[in-house]
């Protein structure tokens, strides 16, 4: 892996590197889209452009990285190399783009530490870009040979047969491949890449876990963003603007673009038991592994805890029921921010409220409040996923890790750049 004397000089240099990765990629993205902007807006996400969360990924990744190969000089760190080429394989990256990145990336490197930037500096950080490009390469290959990927690139046309809206804010759209032949397969928990051409032009894409697997088809549930969430910004915040023609747009019969299955955030195949906790959107991922489980007849011991703004908020709630109630040992453990009186249920399709001193034995619980998993029984040997906003997982994390559970068993799913890695 890393060279002793590379390694060395990593080490001296890396405090210096890191405090300054900030402006380093903030001007490394500056000059690579003022060399090909056609990467802003037909490759790269420019809402996470605009939050700057694209920037503080890439740095977190070059200093883990770098960190890892000073302290262990002949291994690397495969989670987070997995997990990042899982996205770039969906988005289509490409291996001759990697040295443009290297060729700005550098430039910005030289540019703002100045003088303290030496041919041996150049030369240790350098071997340390290639270790992680060409690992990063290398999975990327593998995975697209495994997902199918064809010779012209990642993007095959789908239609969108049918679109259901599961709530204001939530629609579902069911896509069939567009030439008829089958579609490939995926494994509970996986996302896809779904490239639209925008109004100006720009052909943005975004990633979005599979809600379900339909025969013959994929299904996707897209909650519209307005401006990283916030009602009422400007039309021009790049943030949303996929979801937003999703929502405006796409309504039946349109044609889109869509990446094969990736992802390694993905459903176990053991028989222990399972906490499947989401918050708001991150229900599309814990729905799909449900469905999964219902229709292969899971005996396992399952939890499924939800955390939303209320009943009318939550997406799938009525699925939720029916797929539970299909288990043999299944239970919902529900938590809405706004005041909820009554415990809610769904049974045969129809919905029925129950007070709170109904019957016991019902399998749905509703609490007020944010989740708190410390309020539940959680089995030992249980296998956790998580997913939704980061300051859900975190939180849901700690409450794990307080209740017994090992960090091994934790696996969480995020929308858009990981910045915990």
């Amino acid at each position: 892996m890393l060279s002793p004397k590379s390694a060395e000089t990593v080490r001296a240099t890396l405090p210096a590197v890191s405090g300054s990765l900030s402006e380093i990629t903030t001007l490394f993205y500056e000059k690579l889209f003022a060399a090909h902007p056609e990467l802003l807006r037909h490759l790269f996400n420019r809402g996470n452009q605009a939050n700057g969360s694209q920037r503080q990924a890439l740095a977190g990744a070059v200093a883990a990285f770098a960190g890892h190969l000073t302290e262990h000089p002949d291994s690397r760190p495969d989670t987070m190399l997995t997990r990042i080429a899982h996205k770039h394989a969906s988005l289509g990256v490409r291996a001759d783009q990697y040295p443009i990145v290297r060729e700005h990336l550098f430039a910005a490197i030289a540019e703002v530490l100045g003088e303290a930037v030496t041919d041996e500096v150049v030369r240790a950080w350098d071997e340390v870009y290639w270790l992680m490009a060409h690992a990063l390469i290398a999975i990327e290959k593998r995975l697209s040979a495994e997902a199918g990927v064809a010779e012209d690139g990642v993007w095959r046309p789908y239609r969108v047969a049918a679109r259901v809206q599961e709530t204001d804010e939530v629609a579902t759209f069911l896509l069939r491949p567009a030439d008829g032949a089958p579609v490939p397969p995926a494994r509970p928990g996986q996302y896809v890449s779904v490239r639209v051409q925008l109004p100006d032009g720009a052909r943005q894409i975004r990633q979005y876990s599979l809600s379900g697997q339909p025969d013959g088809g994929l299904q996707i549930s897209v909650k519209r963003v307005a401006a990283a969430g916030r009602a009422g910004a400007p039309s021009d915040d790049p943030a949303g603007e996929v979801s937003s023609y999703l929502h405006a747009h796409v309504h039946g019969g349109e044609t889109l673009h869509v990446s094969p299955p990736f992802g390694d955030v993905v459903l176990d195949d053991g028989d222990g038991p399972l906490l499947l906790a989401s918050a708001g959107i991150g229900c599309t991922p814990m729905v799909g592994m449900l469905a999964h489980l219902a229709a292969a007849g899971s005996r396992r011991r399952i939890i499924a805890a939800h955390a939303d703004r209320s009943p009318a908020t939550h997406p799938f709630r009525t699925d939720l029921r029916r797929l539970t109630d299909k288990l043999t040992d299944a239970t919902t453990e529900l938590w809405y921010e706004e005041g909820v009186r009554h415990r809610e249920a769904v049974r045969h399709g129809e919905e029925r409220a129950e007070a709170e001193t109904g019957d016991a034995a019902d399998p749905v619980t509703v609490r007020t409040g944010r989740m708190d998993l410390t309020q539940i029984v959680v089995p030992a040997g249980t296998t956790a996923y998580l997913c939704g906003p980061v300051p859900f997982m975190k939180a849901a994390r700690a409450q794990l890790l307080a209740s017994g559970v090992p960090a091994s068993n934790i696996h969480y799913e995020v929308f858009g750049p990981d910045l915990g890695l």
